[in-house]
Formats: structure tokens, C-alpha cells, sequence
């Protein structure tokens, strides 16, 4: 069996979601993207209970995925409950504080690139058999123009 086309395209897929993600929040780098990214899946981790958090792992892009479930540790992580979205984005900006460029609008900024790069349908259809808050966490908010945004 050959290789699956995910896995052959998953660095250009990664880039994409990355620069997605940067030019929505209307960050500099990729860097600062993909800081801001990793932080808006952690917070989200967070509140998953980890058969959750896998079913919505196998609906992101190869890459995604990976970062996703990076330096997690089921057993040490205590699940949290959802939070309104100033409290969620605090949490989002305070992985590595002093390199985090993440503006207040970083978790809609993150779904609309995330969005932009998944399986529409097929990531509905995970997030349906997610808690309501989760469906909320990934809503991509009307006329969403991103470019750092404020609560």
C-alpha cells in the first residue's frame, strides 16, 4: 500500500494552517503562528476528556495532529472545564508569555485557519459527538476578518 496522500503532504498542509493562522490574527511569523496555535490546542486539550481529545485529533491535518498531542500527558493533566472565551484566550496567552504574540481574538483567529484547512464535514461531524462547548470553541464567529482582534 502506498503511502497515504496525508502523510505525503503534510509539511505544505502544516505551512499552510500556519500561515492561515498568522495572516487571520495578523501576526509577523510563523513562528509566532505556530506558538499561538499549539497554545489555542492546549487550552482546548485541556477540557477534553482524552477519548475526546483523540476523536478530535483524527479530524486535523497529519501535522496538526502531532502538535495537537505533543508534550501531553493524560495522567498528570487535570481536565478543566470550559471557560468563557477572556478566560480561555488568558490561558492561550500565557504558554511562553514573553514569545507569545497571540492577540485576544486567538482562538476564533485559530479556527478559522484551522477551518480553512480540515475536512469541513468530516471535523462537524467529530465536534458533534463533542461537548456543546467544544462546538462553541471552534464556532468561527460572523465576518470573521481576524488581524488581531480585542475581546
Amino acid at each position: 500500500m502506498p503511502m497515504p496522500r496525508e502523510y505525503q503532504i503534510a509539511s505544505a498542509e502544516f505551512e499552510r494552517l500556519l500561515n492561515a493562522a498568522r495572516d487571520e490574527a495578523g501576526l509577523t511569523t510563523r513562528n509566532q503562528a505556530w506558538t499561538m496555535v499549539q497554545a489555542v490546542f492546549r487550552v482546548f486539550r485541556r477540557r477534553l476528556a482524552p477519548e475526546d481529545a483523540i476523536r478530535f485529533a483524527q479530524a486535523l491535518p497529519a501535522l496538526a495532529r502531532a502538535l495537537f498531542v505533543a508534550d501531553w500527558e493524560p495522567g498528570e493533566e487535570q481536565i478543566v472545564a470550559f471557560a468563557d472565551r477572556e478566560t480561555m484566550t488568558r490561558e492561550a496567552q500565557s504558554l511562553r508569555k514573553h514569545h507569545n504574540f497571540a492577540p485576544d481574538s486567538c482562538i476564533a483567529d485559530v479556527a478559522v485557519a484551522l477551518r480553512a484547512c480540515v475536512d469541513g464535514p468530516a471535523f462537524d461531524r467529530v465536534l458533534a459527538r463533542l461537548p456543546a462547548e467544544a462546538r462553541d470553541f471552534w464556532a468561527v464567529p460572523p465576518a470573521s476578518g481576524g488581524r488581531g482582534k480585542t475581546l
